[in-house]
């Protein structure tokens, strides 16, 4: 099968940094099932896994953790899915990924395709909608009854952003904060759904006065967290809750402490590394998230179609999404014959 990796961790112009390779096609066993991928996007991890995760001995590397597609092979104990069903999924951090023609994948952490969307609008949605999804119920244990209640996302307008800011208008009944930097970001945000829009390059402390904004019990940071956590320290209500996904090469708690804040960091890659007890809730909520696309109650936040899978079209989008300027997703679909 045609498949993209890499063995070397190189900076995203030099052609070798992402590559296309044969590999043998994998079979399915066990609760695993074989998809074809139709359609693939790209997220953050992809770029900080190419560029700092080594490999092991004289194999590749297959990255990728976002994917529509079709069974065509199902494992022996699976019971979620059959041969020809038209499925999404983000995948594991521990297992090959998804810039490949084939891809074996646990049933637990896969769910039904939207049948609304093409493959390339629903790749955009998986690994960003489990993040989302698990930040806001499952992390920071937002109910659904939370009227007069403010939730402050910074860096809103990226894959995760541009799902939970959906989720919470739609499921919750929070007043949305967003925060963006540009023009078509902040229509973006608007557009989904997001209350207020402010700009994340002044202090936020500042924009919430200038806006007359109350304290929000919740925080979300999706970027630049060490950036702004003393501000985010001075704007979060007491006792409320404050969670974030980056990777701050550090981060003291400890000004949190006055105001009994909580702190809750989310990887939706946890069930499936540990094979956690509840490994099969992502299942559940991909396929919740698939009703509510088909619905109309949410939409796909597809940002940009790079076009066919390749190693070229690869080493485009990292590049572009490395400039942090990306709104929405970048999806690729389709292998060249």
């Amino acid at each position: 099968m045609k498949a993209i990796g890499y063995k070397e961790n190189l900076p995203i112009d030099n052609v070798n940094s992402l590559q296309e390779i044969e590999l043998e096609t994998p079979k399915a066993t066990g609760r695993d099932i074989l998809v074809e991928i139709k359609a693939i996007s790209v997220n953050p991890a992809d770029y900080k896994v190419r560029a700092g995760m080594p490999v092991e001995g004289d194999d590749w590397k297959v990255i990728g953790w976002d994917a529509t597609g079709i069974v065509k092979e199902v494992g022996e104990d699976v019971t979620l899915f059959k041969v020809g069903d038209e499925v999404w999924y983000a995948g594991d951090f521990t297992r090959q990924g998804s810039y490949a023609e084939y891809q074996v994948v646990d049933e637990r952490i896969v769910g039904k395709k939207p049948s609304s969307l093409s493959y390339a609008e629903a790749a955009a949605l998986p690994l960003t909608t489990l993040t989302a999804y698990e930040m806001l119920f499952d992390r920071l244990q937002v109910s659904k009854d939370n009227a007069n209640k403010s939730i402050l996302v910074i860096g809103a307008a990226g894959g995760v952003g541009s799902i939970l800011v959906q989720l919470a208008k739609k499921l919750t009944k929070l007043n949305i904060i967003g925060t963006a930097s540009r023009e078509e970001t902040t229509s973006w945000l608007k557009e989904l759904g997001a209350d207020t829009v402010i700009n994340h390059r002044n202090k936020l402390s500042e924009e919430f006065k200038k806006y007359n904004l109350p304290a929000p019990e919740y925080v979300v940071s999706l970027n630049a967290t060490e950036h702004h956590v003393d501000e985010i320290v001075k704007l979060i209500k007491p006792q409320g809750k404050f969670g974030f996904i980056d990777d701050p090469k550090s981060l003291n708690v400890m000004p949190f402490k006055g105001k009994a804040v909580s702190t809750h960091i989310e990887l939706m890659f946890t069930r499936a590394m540990f094979q956690t007890e509840d490994m099969i809730e992502q299942h559940n909520i991909l396929n919740k998230a698939s009703q509510l696309i088909d619905n109309g109650t949410i939409k796909t936040t597809l940002g940009e179609n790079f076009g066919t899978i390749n190693a070229e079209n690869l080493r485009k989008a990292h590049a572009f999404l490395e400039t942090g300027k990306a709104k929405g997703k970048i999806v690729l679909e389709g292998f060249s014959k």
